[in-house]
């Protein structure tokens, strides 16, 4: 008696290493699914990225957590600068220097530690205009 056997031969197959990528997209090595230990809370979402451009005043009230607002600035104008004591506020003409990147001065936006051009001379900005939504500083000689 003689039985018809076949063997099957043991192939590997070879993919590029982009084909494997696509396929085990969210997958393991075996094919089972990765799953989230949790969702994303609500505190944990990113906001949305803001950068002071000069220009006419834009503002935007957020409410945040533990009930408070935060007053949201975009774009700004004026500065009040602080002069012995007494404060005034100028029109800002032009952003001279950012210390952080100098690339955002040229492109005119205004951080803490930014150095502006006013009618009352050179300024430094001391406040998070992003945070306090107001733009505040001393007069820099």
């Amino acid at each position: 008696m003689t039985f018809n056997t076949t063997k099957r031969k043991n192939r590997k197959i070879f993919k590029t290493k982009n084909e494997n990528d696509n396929m085990k997209k969210g997958r393991k090595i075996t094919g089972g699914r990765y799953i989230k230990a949790r969702k994303k809370k609500l505190r944990e979402n990113q906001g949305q990225k803001r950068k002071i451009k000069l220009g006419e005043e834009r503002r935007k009230v957020k409410k945040v957590r533990g009930g408070n607002i935060k007053v949201m600035m975009y774009s700004g104008k004026y500065v009040n600068v602080q002069i012995k004591g007494k404060s005034k506020r100028a029109e800002i003409k032009n952003v001279i220097e950012t210390p952080s990147d100098k690339f955002l001065a040229r492109q005119n936006i205004i951080t803490k530690g930014t150095i502006v051009l006013t009618d009352l001379g050179k300024v430094k900005v001391t406040s998070r205009p992003t945070q306090v939504g107001i733009i505040n500083g001393i007069l820099v000689e």
